[in-house]
């Protein structure tokens, strides 16, 4: 017979994958928010960078120093997204699995 939500949630296991999951999602969000606003504000509030910014790769380019950091921005992104991915296919999904067959 399967076990109840109750008794998985008691699960000692459980309670590790809970908490491990919400810490390094917390702390990635953290991070993807503090990436994010960085840049906003160091534009909104730094004259000589907003300049900097606006400046052309090179002579003749139209493709600006923005461009570049806004693309990292986003890579960021997905490069926490990975991190996030291969944390779960590593940790969580073996305590996942364990719970599963403890509670079998």
């Amino acid at each position: 017979m399967a076990a109840s939500a109750l008794e998985i949630e008691k699960n000692p296991k459980f309670r590790a994958l809970v908490a491990a999951r919400k810490s390094l999602g917390w702390t990635l969000s953290i991070v993807m928010l503090a990436i994010y606003f960085g840049f906003i504000l160091l534009v909104a509030f730094n004259k000589e960078l907003g300049n900097l910014l606006g400046a052309p790769l090179g002579a003749g380019s139209v493709t600006t120093v923005g461009i570049v950091i806004g693309l990292g921005v986003i890579v960021s992104a997905f490069i926490l997204t990975g991190i996030y991915v291969l944390r779960a296919n590593a940790k969580y999904d073996e305590l996942t699995r364990q719970i599963v067959e403890e509670s079998k």
